[in-house]
């Protein structure tokens, strides 16, 4: 008999294992960044099409004006930036490669505006959620600092813990996809792709590692 019981319960054991093998992994949650770089149209089309970023939303963000529009935050006082939420998958693509094509699609020599849009409502702004981010986001600046042979006190993106983001208003969503013509009429005369080549050379609008 005791033969047959400890047969019975290695065969429930092992099958047990079996199925608890078979059972689907736990999901990844896809994790968020808010950043501001300029216009968020361009912002947005830049880094949505990286392998790992499941959605980009433009809107504004780092001011105290609640439900700000875009007239409002334009016309400045407001303390906001336009900047984009990209939520993205952290086992596809890190938040320090998320960081490593933000700052080779902005110019970070520059703090009173970006390209041909100026004030403090297009200044390049980091806005990190937790202190995970907060580190990699501070690290980050000191590696761009590095490759662009540049002191870190020489960078003018700021770095502000995220309060809230605010989505923009429909029409701004995915501008690039809708309206291309104007989009690239408009990043062609902002001079946004010349500067950023200028900066960064061959490295501009990549993610590979950091060089220096």
């Amino acid at each position: 008999m005791s033969l047959l019981r400890t047969s019975v319960r290695r065969l429930f054991l092992a099958l047990l294992l079996a199925g608890f093998l078979l059972l689907p992994s736990a999901p990844v949650f896809a994790e968020e960044a808010v950043m501001a770089g300029g216009c968020f149209w361009c912002l947005e089309h830049d880094l949505e099409h990286l392998p790992g970023v499941e959605e980009v939303v433009s809107g504004y963000s780092g001011g105290s004006v609640r439900n700000p529009t875009y007239h409002q935050v334009s016309a400045g006082g407001t303390g906001h930036q336009e900047a984009v939420r990209v939520r993205f998958d952290p086992e596809r693509i890190s938040y320090a490669a998320l960081l490593r094509s933000y700052w080779r699609n902005v110019d970070p020599l520059d703090g009173g505006g970006q390209f041909c849009d100026r004030g403090s409502s297009y200044r390049p702004v980091i806005f990190p959620r937790g202190e995970t981010q907060l580190r990699e986001a501070r690290a980050s600046l000191q590696a761009a600092a590095r490759e662009l042979g540049q002191p870190a006190g020489a960078i003018r993106v700021l770095i502000r813990p995220l309060q809230t983001f605010w989505p923009a208003e429909g029409y701004h969503q995915n501008y690039a996809e809708l309206n291309p013509l104007q989009y690239r009429y408009y990043r062609w005369a902002c001079g946004r792709d010349r500067r950023l080549d200028a900066v960064w050379g061959s490295r501009a609008r990549r993610g590979q590692p950091w060089a220096g």
